[in-house]
């Protein structure tokens, strides 16, 4: 088996797992994973794909530039932000998910421009993090779909905040990365629980924000 064909076989089986859990309805979402870092190639999701459903047709392998090198399809405009992310972090994989609470929670928090995660045993399931007392910021990026200005955004925050494992874009959904599909995956699990404990919490004590 090439490496191209593991990766998709590992990023099929994540997209599965994270359709099953409903953070990636529709066509919605796109997974990665790094071929080489030097030239930059990677192989990502096709647009339009389900991610729930996945084939090895699904796939496209693409330059640093965005560029599809090979695959059926067309890649999204995202791969832009993919090849920020495994730019700046070395990144194995990237993940991105649409779910309810990272969408909520990404309005209600962006006046201040992330939000910080606290106090939590599940911070520990975080690649490097080994207390409870870890605080996570995430910092949340304003949409847009000039993936141009997006992606030097991104790689800015990205410098400004290198122990962050995700990003939301307001009003979108979670970015979160790892050394590998595996890793990425946990890293939404991690998150996603996160945001919902979060979010849950507040509809609890009636927060106002």
């Amino acid at each position: 088996m090439t490496e191209a064909a593991e990766v998709i076989k590992q990023l099929t089986e994540a997209g599965a797992s994270l359709a099953q859990r409903g953070w990636l309805l529709g066509t919605s979402g796109n997974l990665s994973a790094t071929l080489d870092f030097e030239p930059l190639r990677l192989v990502i999701t096709s647009s339009g794909e389900d991610k729930g459903k996945l084939a090895p047709t699904g796939f496209v392998e693409v330059d640093g530039d965005g560029r599809v090198l090979s695959g059926n399809g067309r890649a999204s405009a995202e791969s832009a932000l993919h090849n920020v992310i495994v730019r700046r972090k070395k990144a194995g994989s990237v993940l991105h998910v649409h779910s309810s609470w990272a969408t909520v929670l990404s309005n209600v928090y962006a006046p201040q421009g992330g939000i910080a995660i606290t106090g939590y045993e599940m911070l520990k399931g975080l690649s490097g993090i080994n207390t409870h007392e870890h605080t996570e910021w995430l910092p949340i990026l304003e949409n847009s779909q000039d993936y141009g200005a997006l992606s030097a955004r991104l790689d800015s925050v990205l410098l400004e905040h290198p122990d962050a494992h995700g990003v939301l874009l307001r009003g979108h959904g979670l970015y979160t990365w790892g050394l590998s599909v595996n890793e990425a995956q946990r890293h939404v699990e991690i998150l996603e629980f996160l945001l919902e404990v979060i979010g849950q919490s507040q509809l609890i004590r009636g927060d106002r924000r």
